[in-house]
């Protein structure tokens, strides 16, 4: 898929490997004579934004590298309800083994990116970029913040690594936020967001080397009266409790990110299937 960091190779293949155990598929084994074929559409019975369908490949593939597989629909893409998204023909007992893995990912990725767009949508025109977090399943974020970005978010930090992000238990511990910037600036870090709670922060934030500001639980005048205190010295972001009703009003204070977690830690998997196409017979 040709993500950053992310080892699809290596995914699949413990993806599998958790599924198939050390007997393999016994109920396909069993049932299935071994020259059988099987050819199948994969289609969404959702309104789907897509994602994830190379990935799902890669796991027909990895059990049947034979298999001829067409992928009908582009990454990032809107489909409607009743779409097809894939055609694969094979070997059935090798497909039949792979469904489940292949399913379970495009399903989750492509949830992902379906509610990544409708808050893309919700602040249309505001001016202001959805971002996504840090509140990812454990061993999957490179895979969930692409699909964000496939549902057209920009993504935060991708880890602890690539910007310091000062919250209130660092503030906490190191004894205010000016101390805390100051710190992070003293270790040569570039990017430093500091969260702020109260307006009263901003100036010590911004006098100890913040570089951009997080916005934390505010309501839309408590952030229009920051994004004018800011007065544009660094980007803003507007972040906690951010809800689809409520996206539109908060991007338009004026801030130029809002963070939604559920994006990665709430999104509802797509209703997508794998359906036998029977063949004609001349």
């Amino acid at each position: 898929m040709g993500i950053d960091g992310f080892d699809a190779d290596a995914f699949i293949a413990a993806t599998l490997a958790e599924d198939l155990g050390d007997k393999g598929d016994i109920t396909g084994n069993a049932v299935i004579p071994a020259t059988a074929r099987f050819d199948s559409v994969m289609d969404t019975r959702d309104d789907v934004v897509v994602a994830g369908l190379p990935l799902a490949a890669g796991f027909f593939r990895a059990l049947d590298p034979d298999c001829q597989i067409e992928i009908l629909a582009n990454e990032g893409a809107f489909v409607a309800a009743g779409g097809d998204l894939m055609r694969i023909s094979g070997s059935a007992r090798a497909l039949l083994a792979a469904e489940r893995s292949a399913l379970n990912s495009v399903q989750h990725l492509t949830g992902i990116a379906t509610m990544t767009r409708a808050y893309v949508d919700a602040m249309a025109g505001s001016g202001a970029r959805l971002l996504d977090t840090r509140k990812t399943i454990p061993g999957l974020r490179r895979l969930e913040k692409y699909a964000t970005r496939m549902g057209g978010a920009q993504n935060h930090r991708m880890g602890l690594w690539d910007a310091a992000m000062i919250k209130d238990n660092h503030i906490a511990v190191a004894g205010g936020v000016m101390e805390a910037a100051r710190a992070a600036v003293a270790a040569g870090i570039r990017d430093i967001i500091v969260e702020v709670d109260d307006i009263a922060q901003i100036e010590p934030a911004l006098s100890g080397g913040a570089t951009h500001l997080l916005l934390d639980n505010m309501d839309v005048g408590q952030l229009r009266a920051c994004v004018a205190l800011v007065a544009g010295r660094v980007p803003t972001e507007a972040s906690g409790g951010v809800r689809l009703d409520t996206i539109g009003a908060i991007a338009a204070s004026g801030v130029d990110y809002v963070s939604v977690g559920r994006l990665t830690q709430s999104a509802p998997a797509a209703d997508i299937g794998l359906d036998h196409v029977a063949q004609n017979v001349a």
